[in-house]
Order: structure tokens, then C-alpha cells, then sequence
């Protein structure tokens, strides 16, 4: 997921996307590429991202070292006004890319130490069940500049807010789901 025009980070992201800005003299996509090379199974690593950012990312991903076949999907959108959002753009690349097996999806600006393969074997566990990746940010002040996660007593999402003023827990959701071909 790299198609949002990141406008609060203004006027550092206003020609240039989020996912490639650099940290530590990378862009914050190739760390996330990193760690999906590591995923065996994994065949194919889609990045949407808008028409305004797509020169961009098509020139990244020529350069990029990569075990897996990169695509670059332009949602065609050109400004924040009408993006499509996550959902709009999940639904895109898989209709776009005729989608039928396992999804993950992961924002292209997630920094994260976890390993991803924990992640899909907890996700396989859970056969039919789409999964979210969650944080414990351990306060619900900061909780108010996220999407917020309540869940039950069985671990099942019961509530979801973005950006609540009152968040019901310190649970945010960081970008990072899996979807089971049975629920794409």
C-alpha cells in the first residue's frame, strides 16, 4: 500500500511519496522488501500507488533488489481529494491483478522489527480468518493518531475507529493484514 499523498508530512512529501523517503540512507520500502523476500511462498509483491508517485516508484522498483517479481499498479487517482483510501485500493489491485490466492497487505511506510513469518503462521492458524496486525501503544493519548482495535475475550476485532478522540483501547492496527482467499 503506497498510494496516499501522506499530506501531513507537507512539504517533504508533497513531490515525493512517503515509502521512498529514506531512513538510515534506504527507502522505508525496501525494508519492507526485505523482509518479504524472506517469505517462501510468496510469488509476487504488488505496490499500488497513485498517478501522481507512479514515475517514481517505477523508477525505485527497476532499481530495487529483489528475490520476488515486483509490479507497480497505478490506482488512478491524482490527489488526496480523490483517493481511494485502503480499502478502494485493496479492492483495485485485487480486481486489477485478478487476485484469487492469499493476500497480505502491508503499508508501504510501516517500519516494524517483527518477522513477518510469525505473523503468517499465526494468519494460517486462523485458516479463514482475515487477521490485522496490532501494536500495544501503551497510550491512549498517542492510540488517537491511529486505528484503533477493541476486541473480545476470543481475540475477535469488535470495534475499529480511525483516529477516535476517545479511543476504547491502546491497541492500534499498523497497516499489516491478511486476507485468505476465501475472504478476498
Amino acid at each position: 500500500m503506497a498510494a496516499g499523498y501522506a499530506t501531513r508530512l507537507y512539504p517533504l512529501t508533497k513531490e515525493y511519496p512517503k515509502p521512498l523517503l529514506t531512513v538510515d540512507h534506504r527507502p522505508i520500502i525496501d525494508y519492507i522488501i526485505e523482509k518479504l523476500n524472506a517469505i517462501e511462498d510468496l510469488d509476487e509483491i504488488i505496490v499500488i500507488t497513485n498517478s501522481k508517485f507512479i514515475s517514481r516508484f517505477r523508477k525505485w522498483a527497476s532499481s530495487v533488489k529483489s528475490e520476488k517479481r515486483i509490479s507497480v499498479v497505478d490506482d488512478l487517482t491524482r490527489s488526496n481529494s480523490d483517493k481511494r483510501g485502503a480499502i478502494g485500493d485493496m479492492d483495485f489491485a485485487v480486481n486489477k491483478k485478478k487476485i484469487k490466492n492469499d493476500l497480505l497487505i502491508i503499508g508501504g511506510d510501516n517500519l516494524f522489527d517483527a518477522r513477518l513469518e510469525d505473523f503468517l503462521c499465526f494468519a494460517k492458524i486462523k485458516e479463514k480468518d482475515a487477521v490485522i496486525g496490532a501494536y500495544d501503544i501503551r497510550c491512549l493519548n498517542k492510540a488517537k493518531k491511529y486505528g484503533v482495535l477493541k476486541l473480545d475475550k476470543n481475540n475477535r476485532v469488535v470495534d475499529f475507529q480511525e483516529k477516535p478522540q476517545t479511543p476504547k483501547s491502546k491497541l492500534v492496527a499498523m497497516c499489516l493484514y491478511y486476507f485468505p482467499k476465501q475472504r478476498l
